[in-house]
């Protein structure tokens, strides 16, 4: 389900999915010391209606931001649902739903209720000039030179950017050398450019689905049609594949798996692949204590095992090759249906062959103890 969803926005670009609040809270709350003194752009997200934006602005003060700021693209569906940035306009303008931007600069409890919290946002829009509501010229695209300018402001982004449109986003936050923390599909680890990235140990999945399942409800528009969806809860729809990737380093990258499983004794249990020199791990839990060679894993191994003071990723199973690690490449002198064979790692026993989904090739490192080497 998670796949086919994720696709079908793609090819219908439609990426209106909106994270929740609860899930931003959940993730967010472990990067709190490295929101000290930044600046954080949310740049796909309507400044009022986004829970991004409302997480930062009610927690301004908590993470002692330096500036916020949310940019929101032309025709945001939910712009205007709740409480009008620009409550005198004429309906045809609010019907619009021009893009904007707003910068908060500093939280203040302008009715003095105890709290700060989006009224108070609303109010010092109009009392306190360090914080500005304003249209901007362009369309709102990340893409666009206005929005690019003030990403060249950010210190960290944080969003929910369109599905269909990932790897160019986040192309975009690399060459600007941006640290980010942002929604996404865990396929997206297929891409070259995103593996490459995490196989050099400068992207990582977030903390919220480390050692647990994959997933996120996401709020919808009333116009997406769900009838292809197998988990609806409250109008809202269940994405399996939704991770966090982020820039920003955690303690729980650092978290040492513990293993269950020996390789010696236990070698016919860990077949090796017929044109990969790397056995299979079906499950990251059956990775060997013992073993210290290449073996292919599933891509949940980088939310539930993953440490990159244990091991070192090779690459990834792919019919082209692109980290030269095939060992075998298959002729019609093969099978007939070498074609396919090219396509996946194998796992031949006999004359009984079997397809494996894509692989991550991993090798463990050799941990030191006491100043000496684990033999």
């Amino acid at each position: 389900m998670a796949r086919k969803t994720f696709d079908n926005a793609k090819k219908a670009k439609n990426d209106e999915f909106y994270t929740q609040l609860a899930d931003i809270e959940n993730e967010m709350r472990h990067y709190r010391n490295q929101f000290r003194g930044k600046v954080v752009f949310c740049n796909c997200d309507d400044p009022y209606e986004s829970n991004f934006f409302k997480y930062f602005a009610m927690n301004f003060k908590f993470l002692e931001l330096k500036k916020l700021i949310a940019t929101c693209y032309i025709g945001s569906p939910i712009a205007n649902k709740e409480l009008s940035l620009f409550p005198h306009e004429s309906v045809e303008n609010k019907t619009t739903k021009a893009p904007h931007k707003i910068v908060i600069n500093e939280a203040i409890d302008e009715n003095k209720d105890g709290a700060f919290d989006l009224q108070d946002i609303v109010t010092s829009l109009t009392n306190n000039k360090k914080n500005t509501l304003t249209r901007l010229n362009s369309d709102g695209d990340f893409r666009s030179a206005e929005c690019v300018a003030l990403l060249k402001e950010a210190d960290i982004v944080v969003t929910n950017p369109p599905f269909s449109l990932f790897r160019e986003y986040v192309g975009q936050l690399v060459d600007n050398k941006k640290d980010f923390i942002i929604v996404g599909n865990i396929n997206a680890i297929t891409y070259k450019d995103i593996f490459q990235l995490i196989k050099e140990n400068k992207l990582w999945l977030g903390n919220t689905h480390r050692n647990r399942g994959l997933g996120m409800f996401f709020d919808i528009p009333e116009s997406v049609n769900t009838e292809t969806a197998t988990r609806l809860k409250d109008g809202k729809i269940f994405i399996g594949g939704a991770v966090w990737f982020t820039t920003l380093d955690t303690p729980i990258n650092h978290q040492k798996m513990t293993f269950y499983k020996n390789y010696k004794g236990n070698e016919s249990e860990y077949i090796k692949y017929d044109n990969y020199d790397a056995i299979e791990i079906s499950k990251t839990k059956n990775i060997p204590d013992d073993y210290y060679g290449a073996m292919g894993v599933p891509i949940t191994f980088l939310n539930s095992g993953y440490n990159q003071e244990q091991f070192e990723i090779l690459g990834f199973t792919h019919r082209n090759d692109p980290y030269k690690l095939k060992t075998k490449i298959y002729t019609k002198n093969d099978a007939e249906n070498f074609n396919d064979l090219n396509g996946s790692p194998i796992i031949r026993s006999g004359d009984d062959v079997r397809f494996a989904y894509m692989r991550i090739i991993i090798k463990r490192k050799r941990e030191t103890r006491n100043g000496n080497k684990k033999l």
